[in-house]
């Protein structure tokens, strides 16, 4: 009996990865980019806008490209990257954002990032935030993002 519950377990287990390879990772509903370790630093003074980050894996065969992104806790949400050009740092916004296969993009501070502008409710520390965002396939990955003191 033990091992018909191993081999059941087993089967279970490598059903979805054979989903996954059987769509090559062309942009089916069981291969999708994944947001990992989201969090928002809030701004000291209460000021009208925050910034995002965190990781969008892509471990699909195909490349992933984020074309905006939207979210009911801000008024606009926007991907932005920070560059030091003739050495001074400057930020520009992104029409899209493509992750290669078997990669990620990191959203980190003086890097790409998001900029969440107009928040709709006060946020605190500890809270949590939805942001959507929406794939040039027409797909939506949403992410979980922690709301962190400055």
């Amino acid at each position: 009996m033990n091992a018909h519950r191993l081999a059941l377990s087993l089967l279970l287990a490598v059903v979805p990865l054979a989903a996954c390879a059987r769509d090559g990772g062309n942009g089916g509903a069981s291969c999708a980019p994944q947001v990992r370790d989201g969090w928002v630093r809030l701004v000291p003074g209460g000021m009208p806008m925050h910034a995002g980050f965190g990781r969008i894996e892509n471990a699909c065969a195909a490349p992933a490209t984020i074309v905006s992104a939207s979210s009911p806790s801000y008024g606009s949400v926007m991907l932005h990257e920070s560059r030091v050009v003739n050495g001074m740092n400057q930020m520009r916004m992104l029409q899209e954002l493509r992750i290669a296969p078997d990669d990620a993009a990191v959203l980190k501070p003086g890097g790409l990032h998001l900029m969440l502008m107009d928040p709709t409710s006060t946020l605190k520390p500890g809270s949590h935030v939805a942001i959507d965002f929406t794939l040039k396939d027409g797909r939506h990955v949403l992410g979980d993002f922690e709301v962190r003191a400055p």
